[in-house]
């Protein structure tokens, strides 16, 4: 069994929107359920404000896709909706075909823990066109999330300037799928350790925590409190000390720390959750260095983000690790990436090279599909990532140096010199995983690599300098020339 169905149920078929069914039978009514299809998941505009994303939720999007089936409930369920005319949804003969469904394509990604750009393919899925159609609400689901959260995650511990950051968010996070997926995501961005129990037991992720004002509020003073507490975890004390006056709080944690050096023990720290956290944390390190704590830490709490922690630095705050929750499990400034899921090729026998290219127009230039089965070539030099080509996976990589065409700005390109990668690696092959993914901790190690190897300048948070991505010759011409006919053909009709 998957970690997914694991925690969920043994079927998923039915995470979907009703409207993927509807199409699937549509495909299969018509007789084309089988046609070969290739879709790409990607997002338009980079979340944040920032310039760049971590890719995310990829190795539970794949588990769904080797898992998919249609248990006998799942087809019990769709055989009793009806239509608006009081008849059956769907054929009978349809929810027999479901019932033996199973994913059979072909998945090329971007892994878990690289940097991933506006406009290029976080996913390629290529498979028959009623399968690939269909799963495209949960890849949506699990992908856009996972990758929302590692970004904002990493955001966070760059604002942290290398000191740890706690995600501490599930008690605020969005249901149980939201606060598990976002303690999983927020590790791969870089946090050093989670509240989440379940997390740490599901995937390894180190947990953290001290207690709640609760403690304090039962015992009704805080000597008593911090005691029992200090019996109870004598080699993990770090007291939260503004339940009633925090730097009181302060003296008294010190003054228990005394009593477990007694007993051969030590203060860890202490935890700010409220009040002026740069004052407080500049008084409380004060009194715990001239008691002879220079090693108790402080933690900070209290609705942090990466921008108070950035303000709190400037002010000098002596906070030592960060504890953060509702903010980074929630996405707070941005609660969707915005991913899409749509399909550039279709195969057919009777176009040129046996595929159909399909596009979709917008009165926004931005919402215009890119044409193509696409993969992306990545250049690096002295180091540091320079740009990104999106080009025709069957027409095959771009020659080096690279000519690239502007997604925002067609009449505009540029070159990319340097050495050159794929990016989208397979991943699953046939419905079964290639063993290419799946690692939670060398996904946290990719974050962390790619991150050093882009541009400060691009990781800023305010008006970051754009990372060049763009279309190579064969698909920038494809589409100026699929754009102009699509056109020309509405204005005929």
């Amino acid at each position: 069994m998957s970690q997914l169905t694991d925690l969920y149920r043994s079927s998923l078929a039915l995470l979907t929107d009703l409207y993927q069914l509807t199409m699937a039978y549509g495909y299969w009514k018509s007789g084309v359920a089988d046609r070969e299809s290739v879709f790409h998941l990607h997002f338009r505009r980079h979340p944040f404000g920032g310039g760049h994303a971590i890719a995310a939720g990829l190795d539970q999007a794949l588990d769904y896709l080797e898992q998919l089936h249609f248990d006998g409930s799942d087809c019990e369920y769709l055989a009793s909706l009806r239509g608006a005319d009081g008849k059956p949804l769907f054929e009978q003969g349809f929810v027999d075909h479901l019932a033996t469904l199973r994913f059979t394509g072909t998945v090329d990604a971007i892994p878990e823990g690289r940097l991933c750009f506006a406009h290029e393919p976080l996913l390629r899925v290529r498979a028959p066109i009623l399968l690939a159609s269909l799963v495209e609400t949960p890849l949506l689901t699990m992908v856009n999330f996972g990758t929302l959260v590692a970004t904002k995650a990493a955001r966070v511990c760059q604002s942290a300037r290398g000191e740890p950051v706690l995600e501490f968010g599930l008690r605020r996070a969005q249901g149980i799928d939201g606060g598990l997926s976002a303690s999983r995501a927020a590790w791969i961005g870089g946090v050093s350790a989670t509240s989440n129990v379940l997390a740490g037991k599901t995937w390894g992720i180190p947990v953290k925590g001290t207690h709640a004002h609760s403690w304090v509020m039962f015992w009704g003073d805080e000597d008593q409190a911090f005691r029992e507490y200090a019996a109870a975890m004598p080699a993990n004390a770090t007291f939260l000390v503004d339940t009633f006056d925090t730097l009181e709080g302060v003296d008294r944690a010190i003054a228990i720390g005394h009593e477990l050096r007694a007993r051969g023990h030590d203060l860890l720290g202490v935890r700010l959750d409220s009040g002026d956290l740069a004052h407080l944390s500049i008084e409380a390190r004060a009194r715990l260095d001239a008691a002879g704590f220079p090693k108790a830490r402080i933690t900070a709490s209290n609705d942090l983000d990466e921008h108070l922690i950035a303000s709190l630095h400037e002010q000098g705050a002596r906070i030592d690790t960060w504890g953060v929750g509702t903010k980074l499990v929630t996405a707070y400034d941005q609660p969707a990436l915005g991913g899409v899921y749509k399909v550039g090729a279709v195969a057919d026998p009777r176009a040129d090279g046996g595929w159909h290219y399909p596009i979709k127009l917008s009165e926004q230039p931005i919402k215009i599909s890119t044409p193509g089965i696409q993969a992306v070539r990545r250049y690096r030099k002295d180091g540091l990532l320079v740009g990104d080509v999106i080009h025709d996976a069957v027409a095959g990589a771009p020659a080096t140096p690279a000519r690239a065409w502007d997604l925002d700005d067609p009449t505009r390109s540029f070159a990319l010199d340097g050495d050159a990668e794929d990016v989208l690696v397979t991943v699953l092959r046939d419905g079964r995983r290639t063993g290419a993914e799946g690692d939670l901790n060398a996904a946290r190690a990719r974050a962390a690599a790619d991150l050093a190897a882009l541009s400060p300048r691009t990781r800023r948070f305010a008006n970051p300098q754009p990372y060049p991505v763009g279309l190579d010759p064969v698909l920038h011409e494809r589409k100026l020339a699929l754009v102009a006919k699509a056109r020309g053909s509405r204005g005929k009709s």
